[in-house]
């Protein structure tokens, strides 16, 4: 067993990293599952033909899309050999399920990922993805499996262990979809409480990183709007406009719903913090970016 102490994701918590807009910005996700091993690059597994990896990842990029691999927590075994994949809308909260046994059953994705997400066969249904892609990052798999397995014994099916999602340091770190709402330095008792008010329409602002659905900037500003005026839902902070004003400042107005202020404005600036190791695979030090809002207020209309 890994001394937890000594990876990336402990020392990220003892320099007090900020989580927040740390999360990918994506429009659409595309799970595949897959029980593994992963390799390093996920989409490099065994049974996963190249051909058809390579079409996705052009889908995926037509799109603003990311493919993330997903398996049952556990690794455990289904008794069919169909395994399932889903495209999911940031935008809309939409998703939709299909299945595949031979690789390029895969290709009906490419053309679900250019759908439109009002039509049959979409749905609203939550998934729980858990990083638990440990040959990318120790860390990923030493605290994600555990809060894979807590948030299962609760929440069953909803739940799937998944590969790279980014942020390392952040393990464990958790993506639901199609919400794309991504809260990390989860441990399996966290986790529950975190997620199940989640489902329940409450974000928790001390593990939250972000929202896909937003610029990183524009997810800090998310992030403090949901402090000052929250609790608030996963979708009630939409991003208005990004300006960018230079030298790594932006003015992000937001339009909001639910118990928030309909229209609210923020300054937002970038800081580099001092150089760290981080993630437990980096072979060097690097600075990474940060997010700090330096002023937030209601705004008449945006």
């Amino acid at each position: 067993m890994a001394d937890l102490d000594d990876l990336c994701a402990a020392r990220a918590r003892e320099r007090s990293d900020p989580l927040t807009g740390t999360a990918l910005h994506v429009r659409r996700f595309l799970l595949v599952e897959h029980q593994g091993p992963w390799p390093f690059h996920a989409l490099e597994s065994e049974g996963l033909d190249p051909d058809v990896v390579a079409r996705l990842v052009a889908a995926t990029r037509d799109v603003g899309a990311r493919t993330i691999l997903i398996r049952r927590p556990g690794r455990r075994s289904e008794s069919s050999d169909r395994q399932a994949w889903a495209v999911a809308d940031v935008e809309s909260g939409r998703i939709r399920w299909g299945a595949w046994t031979d690789a390029a059953d895969l290709l009906e994705a490419c053309a679900v990922l250019r759908e439109d997400s009002g039509g049959p066969g979409w749905g609203d249904e939550a998934a729980v993805l858990v990083c638990a892609h440990g040959r990318h990052d120790t860390c990923c798999a030493v605290r994600g499996r555990p809060v894979a397995a807590a948030l299962a014994e609760r929440l069953g099916d909803l739940v799937w262990e998944c590969s790279h999602v980014g942020g390392d340091r952040f393990a464990a770190n958790v993506v639901v979809v199609p919400a794309g709402t991504f809260y990390g330095g989860l441990d399996a008792d966290t986790a529950v409480g975190v997620v199940e008010e989640h489902l329940a329409g409450r974000v928790t602002t001390g593990f939250l990183r972000g929202s896909s659905a937003l610029p990183p900037a524009a997810q800090a500003a998310a992030v403090a709007v949901h402090e000052r005026w929250g609790p608030a839902g996963p979708r009630d902070v939409g991003s208005a406009q990004v300006d960018d004003l230079g030298d790594g400042r932006w003015r992000v107005r937001l339009v909001c719903s639910g118990p928030l202020p309909s229209a609210v404005v923020a300054d937002v600036r970038a800081v580099h913090r001092d150089p760290a190791v981080l993630t437990c695979q980096a072979p060097r030090a690097t600075s990474a970016r940060a997010f700090v809002v330096d002023a937030l207020s209601p705004a008449a209309s945006v």
